[in-house]
Parts: C-alpha cells; sequence; structure tokens
C-alpha cells in the first residue's frame, strides 16, 4: 500500500484505546492522526503515543475531530459512541464500532449513519471469539435435532472494571443459538426455586473477577453428554488485531452496515 490508511481513535485514553493506539503504530499500512475522548478526559493534550508507551506521536488527545481521518474505531462509552457515530455520518468517515450496553435509542442512532457512510459495529472484534460464535451457530443448527432436547448456558468472565452485564459478547452469543434452535427466553442468573428447567430458555452468568479480559463458556447439556465451547483472551491485543483488519476492510467499501464476519472473512 503506497500511502498509510488515518486512523482516528475514539477513546483514546482508555485501556482498548491505548492498545489500538500501540498495534496501529506498530503496523506499516496505518498510521494514527488523531485520537479523541472526552471533554473533562484528564489527559486532554498530552501525546497518544505517550500515554500508549509507544514514544511521542505528534497526536495530541482532544475533544473534537480536527482534520479528516481515513477510519474511526471506536472502543469508548455508548455516549461516546452516539457523538462518534455523528461525527462520522456528518462527514462520511468509515466507523469500526466495538462499544457494547447501547441502549435502543443509542443503538438506532449508531445504525442510522450507514446510509452516509461504512458501519461496522460488532460486540467483539477477536479473530478466536468470531470463528468461536460460527462454531457455536454450526453446533446449534446440528444439536437442534437431539431428541432428548438441548440445554443452552452461556458464562462469561470479565475484569472487575467492565461496567455491562451480561457482555455484549455473551449475549451475541445467545442470538446466534437462539436463531437456529428457537429458544425465546433469556435468563440473566437463577435464585430461589425456578422449577424444572424448560428448553425454551439460555441461561446467561456473568463473573466480574479481578483483570480477566475476556472468557466466554457456551455450555450445550444434553442427556449423557455436554459440549463446551469456550475462548479465552489473554490479551486485549486480540480485540485490537481485529479492530485494525476491520479497519483496513472498511475503507475499501460503499456506505452500508457491514458485519465483522465479512470483515474477518467468516
Amino acid at each position: 500500500m503506497s500511502q498509510r490508511i488515518k486512523i482516528g481513535v475514539n477513546g483514546a485514553a482508555g485501556r482498548m484505546g491505548r492498545r489500538i493506539t500501540a498495534l496501529a503504530h506498530a503496523d506499516a499500512e496505518l498510521e494514527v492522526t488523531a485520537a479523541l475522548e472526552h471533554a473533562s478526559c484528564p489527559h486532554l493534550g498530552e501525546d497518544a503515543g505517550e500515554l500508549a508507551g509507544v514514544g511521542t506521536l505528534g497526536v495530541p488527545l482532544t475533544s473534537e475531530l480536527g482534520p479528516r481521518v481515513d477510519v474511526m474505531i471506536d472502543f469508548s462509552l455508548p455516549d461516546g459512541l452516539v457523538a462518534a457515530a455523528q461525527i462520522c455520518g456528518d462527514r462520511e468517515i468509515p466507523l469500526v464500532a466495538a462499544t457494547t450496553g447501547l441502549t435502543d435509542d443509542q443503538l438506532e442512532k449508531v445504525l442510522s449513519i450507514a446510509h452516509t457512510t461504512p458501519l461496522l459495529l460488532a460486540p467483539n472484534m477477536s479473530v478466536a471469539v468470531n470463528l468461536t460464535m460460527k462454531l457455536a451457530r454450526e453446533a446449534a443448527r446440528v444439536l437442534k435435532a437431539v431428541p432428548s432436547g438441548v440445554d443452552v448456558e452461556v458464562i462469561e468472565r470479565h475484569h472487575r472494571y467492565k461496567e455491562d452485564a451480561p457482555s455484549g459478547t455473551a449475549l451475541k452469543f445467545g442470538e446466534i443459538i437462539s436463531e437456529e434452535m428457537g429458544q425465546t427466553e433469556h435468563v440473566h442468573g437463577r435464585h430461589g426455586r425456578t422449577g424444572q428447567r424448560p428448553q425454551t430458555e439460555i441461561g446467561y452468568h456473568a463473573l466480574r473477577t479481578g483483570d480477566n479480559v475476556g472468557e466466554h463458556t457456551i455450555v450445550f447439556g444434553m442427556l449423557g453428554e455436554t459440549i463446551d465451547l469456550t475462548v479465552r483472551g489473554q490479551t486485549r491485543d486480540s480485540y485490537g488485531y481485529g479492530a485494525l483488519l476491520a479497519a483496513k476492510f472498511l475503507v475499501q467499501q460503499s456506505p452500508g452496515n457491514y458485519t465483522i464476519e465479512e470483515a474477518l472473512g467468516l
């Protein structure tokens, strides 16, 4: 590629924002040229490269986007994503968004920009996680014919700082499986005398512990045998690499709503 892709990072002072900055800086095809944060962020004015531990980039953290970038990557909070989406929609900048926990109204506002610019909104950017989602769909498709029925539970672990539960990734696993198997109830934890478990439900269990960057186990329980699909992230870089692959994909697309499966070739 003769010219590097100019990347803007929304949420650049956060854990994932810093890793996106560092990984993009190490990629010969990419260049970080904008780093955005909310107006009250204490790091405004600091160099994004210094914050990310890769040295001075000459890119200060700002609350407003200056010169146009080729693509924006968002790892922020729901309000931050909505603000970034408005900017990208108005300026026709492709947006890769990984923020979860959106309300229906916030989601509608983000999705609306696909009329004017390419959008890729995914609860998880990891190649391994998205491959596991594909395996979960195939498992659900095959197992729905098991005569004794199948009980599906989704167990997820994340660090103590995560603000939403269950994770957006866990909910996406449940959505995929219910599309194939037809469960209509989504139960978040259990307590008390709940009675016999119906096979029309998917159960979700969220653990928050230490600095766990992300772990998901999908349990397909049958009479006499069980299948566990587990994917674990050791570092946040797995999400970062997937987001950068998505950014490279999205800059080549016309306006529309794209999936992470399309970006990763799944």
